[in-house]
């Protein structure tokens, strides 16, 4: 196991800046909650589940949230024990040790990053379907206005958490008053606009394919765990809001998807020409004013881009402080936020983006590249599960306090193995169907991706010397908290 690094006193003028620890739980829960983002997900990923699965994308969604749910008390407990701002990065380094934490660390950005490209455009065409619903735009006003989305994003990650946090939770109110909104209108409406049920065949291939791609659709409730080190409170509000949120997470699809696939055409929702099955939705069931719905999903949209964007560039602050990759990446502006990391991320999306629009023979690509997010999601939630399990059989029972009083986390281990499992059956199900859904290629791509890794980790080799352990102390604590059945060095927690 590596070298620890624990903060040393220093002169005052010599002390590194920390991350400001502003965060309440009010304020974690509507962070974890729009992370999720539920209306874009829908309008994002509705059109590609129904056409390929129709009806049955339902238990598919489900076959995936249970073992997110379970996921969510596993981020729980690491978070009680290892609070940090690279979450999953640094507990498996914890536990796992430093080599396949490094490569956690690659599939880590890919899974983020590949989410926020997928973002950004869309932001861009709700934006001018709003305000200019009958105009085709050119593919400069397009990127003209992602570059506005982008910038607008920028601005609460930089000036800092608590502003971010702020904006959050505006976007946050009027998502959750869209979301009861949807429920009234679809359930006043179902009399008058049901086309009514049909499964039809069991679409095996379909159903694996939806269930993997519903890791862009059920994740983003553990930005609680990547904001431990700016939480009042590291070690016992972050994973709560992370619960409720994945909990939620359900419940809105468990309304949604019912209420808007029994009300609109499923060849119309499968129509790869309209992928938008909210938009088709709502020209059903309020035709008067449909372009409303525009407004809530544009709100969703937004707020996914900088949240998705405030997670990864968590991640790769807790990198950047450890030199696996360049130290810039772990400095923190006057505002005490990663401002190089949000700047190189948020700036390699435009470019990303630029590429997509105007340089068609890299743009299919790219969008191949792009719709791998779901895999990476799962595979990142994956190697999580794997450390909890390790912990829990190996770890855990080598804490001090566990050793004063023995007590086990019996069902979460059985949990966590379940989920687990399923985890690991979709990602091997993906290399077999994901081409006949996605496109050619994908299978290998992956694969080339995947090695790419351990040439990530064979080059950073030896970078890494030690790991940062953040003391997990309250804000208002004058003495040090002790770690959670922590000890210094090991496989500890």
């Amino acid at each position: 196991m590596s070298d620890q690094l624990t903060p040393q006193p220093t002169p005052a003028q010599e002390q590194p800046r920390k991350m400001r620890q502003v965060f309440s739980l009010l304020d974690l829960f509507p962070l974890s909650i729009s992370s999720i983002g539920p209306v874009f997900s829908v309008a994002a990923t509705g059109g590609v589940m129904a056409a390929d699965a129709g009806w049955w994308a339902l238990p598919a969604i489900a076959i995936l949230a249970i073992p997110f749910i379970i996921a969510s008390f596993v981020f729980r407990l690491l978070n009680r024990h290892f609070p940090n701002s690279g979450a999953s990065y640094h507990w498996s380094s914890r536990v796992m040790g430093r080599r396949v934490s490094q490569y956690q660390a690659w599939i880590l950005i890919l899974a983020y990053f590949f989410s926020i490209p997928p973002i950004a455009i869309p932001a861009a065409t709700y934006t001018l379907a709003l305000v200019a619903p009958h105009y085709h735009p050119s593919n400069i006003v397009t990127i003209l206005v992602t570059i506005f989305w982008v910038a607008f994003a920028a601005v609460p990650l930089l000036l800092g958490s608590k502003p971010t946090a702020q904006i959050t939770k505006a976007f946050f109110a009027l998502e959750m008053v869209s979301l009861i909104g949807f429920g009234i209108l679809g359930l006043s409406r179902l009399h008058a606009t049901s086309v009514g049920i049909h499964f039809g065949t069991l679409p095996v291939g379909g159903m694996l394919v939806v269930a993997v791609v519903a890791a862009t659709i059920l994740d983003g409730w553990e930005i609680d765990s990547y904001a431990a080190e700016e939480s009042e409170k590291p070690r016992q509000d972050p994973g709560i809001s992370g619960i409720v949120g994945a909990f939620l997470a359900l419940v809105f699809y468990a309304i949604l998807y019912p209420l808007i696939f029994s009300e609109t055409p499923m060849k119309l929702l499968a129509s790869h020409s309209d992928a938008d099955p909210l938009a088709l939705w709502a020209q059903r069931v309020l035709p008067s004013a449909h372009w409303v719905i525009l407004v809530p999903i544009l709100a969703s949209t937004a707020g996914g881009l900088w949240l998705t964007t405030y997670i990864l560039t968590r991640a790769l602050y807790s990198m950047g402080r450890e030199q696996l990759i360049p130290q810039a990446f772990g400095k923190l502006s006057k505002r005490h936020v990663p401002h190089i990391a949000t700047l190189a991320v948020l700036s390699l999306t435009l470019v990303v983006v630029a590429v997509q629009l105007f340089v068609s023979s890299l743009g299919s690509f790219f969008n191949l590249v792009l719709s791998a997010a779901g895999f990476f999601l799962l595979a990142e939630f994956f190697f999580d599960i794997l450390t909890a399990v390790i912990f829990l059989t190996v770890g855990h029972k080598k804490l001090p306090d566990v050793q004063f009083q023995p007590h086990q986390h019996r069902w979460l281990l059985i949990g966590a193995i379940f989920s687990g499992s399923i985890m690991g059956a979709l990602l091997v199900a993906f290399f077999i169907y994901g081409p006949r859904a996605i496109g050619v290629g994908i299978d290998q791509t992956l694969v080339v991706l995947l090695l790419a890794g351990v040439l990530f980790v064979l080059v950073t080799l030896r970078r890494v010397k030690r790991s940062y352990i953040f003391d997990g102390n309250n804000a208002d604590s004058e003495q040090p908290l002790p770690e959670a059945g922590s000890s210094s060095t090991g496989m500890n927690g």
